[in-house]
């Protein structure tokens, strides 16, 4: 069933359109998809014609209300044409992975264009021995990683002859939204919001009353929690923690690295944490030797990490994260001890008060000059992120997907490391920014090896990560 529009934008997604004056901000997620042939190009048309009815915030457009009214708005697109931003083109000689993660790179560092909703998908055909990839370029604001894997769920099948989906949704209704339309939803859409937040309070109110009245200093306990809470999430970061990666600039350059789930997994279990933990925890090594092959060694660094807000009864897709920072320590040469530190770190950020309040703290947030706010987003150091995927193979008119690589936005920082499973495979993406990284083959390599070096832990026997080809 199709989702109805919600044209209110959260505070966290208008954040980060409010960054995006400077391009260093940008929140554009890119994934490259690698097919073992060529997906069937009317079925891949059908499905995405098919996903962006029942997700018409594919079909949006993001739109200021005259004279700032109120926070950004989402309305339809009158115009939309999804041959627009689903495209196909051949693959540049030599015809190999490498010129298509080129290609999504130099994607993911355009600007999209406003006047269209914010995605754009590029079929790269004719890769050597009968490959294809599908570049996949999408606004955060759109949706987060969980969100994309649950809208693609409408695209792909679980057996390479493409199923029948079902009747066509219909079409969601997409009227033009005048000026002085918009500008009245705006201020109704305010008065609404102001109305429920006072009468959300006035609900609570006997019972904070009553729980103050039983036991005063446990609610001021609290209140003194979250207003700590608080403070941490918005507390200026005024340098990087790192005596190496301090550049920023306005060059990417994408990287891919395979590890085996299973071995990740046991590897974190060894050690008492997770995954993600395990995953952290080599990022975490290989930076540190990056930084000691360049004689700057280090031992913290401040990475930021998003939280999942998602519940079930969130429409699929749309982005449902809060990010916090914390510091991590790079620097301890047992990757065990590294797993536990960051898991105890991490544990503790989960839990952290403010998290139930991060869209109001990005509402305060956009009341402030973009060139404070962006300051202390380019002084965090790195952004790591882990995205479940498909447990199985699937496959998209008639191809079977083989890989599935995430690049997520540096959003100021030196670098971004995303890591999607997929089919018993850890794909991770890299987005490196040349201005901190001056080396991205180094940094790779020394990113290998900071996962081979966690992979031991499960029992991994040396050479399991490698770059895909």
């Amino acid at each position: 069933m199709a989702a109805n529009l919600d044209p209110v934008v959260r505070e966290t997604d208008a954040f980060a359109m409010h960054m995006e004056e400077d391009p260093l901000l940008r929140s554009t997620i890119v994934a490259v998809a690698l097919f073992d042939g060529t997906p069937d190009w009317d079925v891949l048309v059908d499905r995405m014609e098919r996903a962006t009815r029942l997700a018409p915030s594919f079909r949006s457009l993001l739109v200021h209300p005259p004279l700032r009214l109120g926070p950004v708005r989402r309305v339809p697109d009158p115009d939309f044409d999804l041959g627009w931003h689903l495209r196909r083109v051949a693959a540049p000689a030599p015809h190999t992975l490498e010129e298509v993660i080129n290609f999504a790179c130099t994607s993911g560092m355009t600007a999209f264009d406003p006047a269209r909703p914010l995605w754009e998908f590029t079929l790269v055909e004719g890769l050597t021995e009968g490959r294809s990839a599908l570049v996949m370029k999408v606004h955060h604001s759109l949706t987060d990683g969980i969100g994309a894997i649950q809208l693609a769920q409408h695209v792909v099948d679980l057996q390479r002859e493409p199923t029948d989906p079902g009747p066509m949704p219909d079409v969601p209704p997409a009227d033009r939204t005048s000026t002085a339309r918009l500008a009245i939803d705006s201020i109704s859409s305010n008065m609404s919001r102001t109305a429920a937040f006072a009468g959300d309070r006035l609900r609570r109110l006997p019972g904070d009353m009553v729980d103050l009245a039983r036991n005063p200093i446990g609610a001021a306990s609290r209140s003194l929690k979250v207003a700590g809470s608080i403070a941490n999430f918005v507390r200026p970061v005024t340098h990087t923690l790192s005596p190496l990666m301090t550049g920023r600039r306005l060059a990417w350059r994408y990287l891919a690295l395979d590890v085996p789930f299973a071995e990740l997994r046991r590897a974190g279990h060894a050690a008492g944490g997770t995954v993600n933990d395990a995953f952290m925890a080599a990022v975490a090594g290989g930076l540190a030797r990056y930084h000691d092959r360049h004689d700057q060694p280090v031992d913290e660094l401040r990475v930021t990490m998003p939280v999942s807000l998602r519940t079930a009864d969130d429409q699929e897709g749309g982005n449902h994260i809060t990010l916090t920072r914390m510091v991590v320590p790079v620097g301890l040469d047992d990757p065990a001890d590294r797993i536990r530190a960051i898991d105890r770190i991490s544990q503790e950020w989960r839990h952290e008060p403010a998290i139930p309040y991060s869209n109001l703290i990005a509402g305060a947030l956009n009341l402030l000059p973009q060139s404070v706010t962006g300051g202390m987003l380019k002084h965090v150091d790195f952004l790591a992120s882990n995205v479940p995927g498909f447990r199985d193979s699937v496959y998209v008119g008639g191809a079977r997907v083989t890989g599935f690589y995430p690049f997520g936005p540096t959003i100021g920082a030196s670098a971004n490391f995303t890591l999607m499973s997929y089919a018993g495979t850890c794909n991770v993406g890299v987005t490196a920014d040349l201005g901190a990284v001056a080396d991205p083959e180094a940094f790779i390599a020394c990113l290998i090896e900071g996962f081979e070096e966690v992979l031991q832990l499960g029992g991994g026997q040396g050479n399991s990560s490698s770059r895909p080809t």
